[in-house]
């Protein structure tokens, strides 16, 4: 038993059926071409995302050796130092969609690298190291912050993804069956009760009883 009411074998729940297959086969369709398009948009961007995890990754690889060789020289205070003075990062964001989806563009930011003097360092007062490790660091970060936006995309693309696809599953294997199971049931139940109406009509022409 599935719980599942079964509508009367009439002519309107007949129609109502039909109906609803047709509307069935509507959102089908419509969901196939969106996870069409949404695979479309995945592969658009997935070469770039993956460019650029290739960047993050070898910045990243570059970047810690090198404080490791500024903790190494200078020892936390005097790399802690040289992040001062702090400064605000803003950036300014775009809001949009894609297929239905919330998505956020950055239009313009604040740029991560800084020169020895918006960092407010005397020269000669750090050690190369020191300096090196704190120009790789800024170099990850911009990577990090370009790479943001698109990667926050995929992921919602396929979630959207996901779920589409399952929306398809449960209409295609669960819902349209059972309405064509209904369908086939009343048209069943109609043409019997159509014959036997024959039958008696027959019997009363030819002057039997039923």
């Amino acid at each position: 038993m599935t719980g599942r009411q079964v509508a009367s074998a009439t002519r309107q729940n007949l129609l109502g059926a039909q109906h609803r297959r047709e509307q069935i086969g509507r959102g089908m369709e419509l969901l196939r071409r969106k996870r069409e398009a949404l695979v479309r948009e995945l592969f658009r961007l997935a070469r770039p995302a993956a460019e650029h995890r290739r960047t993050i990754a070898e910045r990243a690889s570059a970047a810690w050796p090198l404080l490791l060789n500024g903790l190494s020289s200078e020892g936390y205070p005097g790399l802690r130092a040289l992040g001062w003075p702090p400064r605000p990062v803003e950036a300014e964001m775009r809001s949009g969609q894609v297929w239905g989806i919330p998505v956020a563009e950055i239009l313009r930011r604040t740029p991560i690298p800084r020169t020895l003097a918006a960092r407010g360092t005397p020269p000669g007062s750090g050690a190369p190291s020191a300096l090196q490790a704190a120009g790789a660091f800024e170099a990850l970060t911009e990577a990090l912050l370009e790479a943001a936006g698109r990667e926050a995309l995929l992921r919602r693309l396929g979630e959207a993804l996901a779920q589409t696809s399952r929306q398809v599953n449960t209409l295609e294997r669960q819902l349209a069956p059972q309405l064509e199971s209904e369908i086939a049931g009343i048209r069943r139940t109609l043409d019997e009760r159509e014959r036997e109406d024959k039958v008696r009509l027959m019997r009363r022409d030819m002057g039997q009883t039923p």
